[in-house]
């Protein structure tokens, strides 16, 4: 089973080794030693990692025993090598080529995000129906007629679809994109996609994570 994890700046494909809840958790991992201080000491416990993020250090240490073997008691990892461990756990350590249909400004502002690459994703085309944004630029990616979306990306090797379309136009650049070689979909679209079996799909509904946010807020 192939699974599409996203967590506000990790968009990554990993084969299920361990249970969904453990993969977010570990991506927490992989971003707190990815921002510790250079001076940080050279070795890491489970539970200092639990501490930092209020998590149980059992349920820690049962997730690191899923990336590394090379714990050594009361005195824990080491720093970069556990890091290391977590990206390649992740799938963070190979690069997948992307693609990107709908160039609005949500689709502009996903193109000039430059931290996607360190988690493992590259957009390298982008795609819309728009004459006035063929041609164009943005975030240093070229802005191609969608009429070429199976034919670029079969030709690169796209291995990750990002859709930013208005909903009528979602399914037909999904399938533009799967029929292009894409194995995993990142669609923004408010509607759910259909997809063959194999094909990996994360749903961002930003409407329905403002609706709960809102409910929240309000007790």
């Amino acid at each position: 089973m192939i699974l599409l994890i996203l967590r506000w700046e990790v968009l990554i494909i990993v084969k299920l080794s361990a249970p969904l809840a453990a993969y977010h958790r570990i991506t927490q991992y992989g971003n707190y030693l990815d921002h510790l201080p250079r001076d940080a000491p050279e070795n890491i416990s489970a539970t200092m990692i639990a501490d930092a993020l209020e998590i149980n250090d059992v349920v820690v240490r049962k997730d690191l025993a899923c990336v590394s073997g090379a714990g050594k008691p009361k005195v824990g990892y080491q720093r970069t090598e556990l890091a290391r461990a977590v990206a390649r756990f992740l799938g963070r350590d190979s690069m997948s080529e992307a693609a990107l249909v709908g160039a609005g400004k949500l689709g502009q502002a996903l193109l000039g995000y430059e931290n996607f690459s360190k988690y493992g994703m590259r957009i390298i085309l982008a795609f819309d129906k728009d004459p006035q944004l063929i041609g164009k630029r943005a975030g240093g990616v070229e802005i191609f007629s969608a009429e070429k979306i199976a034919q670029m990306c079969s030709r690169l090797g796209v291995k990750i679809g990002v859709i930013t379309v208005p909903g009528h136009s979602a399914q037909s650049a999904c399938d533009a994109l799967i029929a292009g070689g894409a194995r995993a979909v990142w669609n923004f679209a408010p509607v759910t996609l259909k997809v063959p079996e194999g094909v990996a799909v994360r749903n961002e509904d930003m409407a329905a994570s403002l609706a709960i946010l809102i409910k929240q807020m309000g007790g």
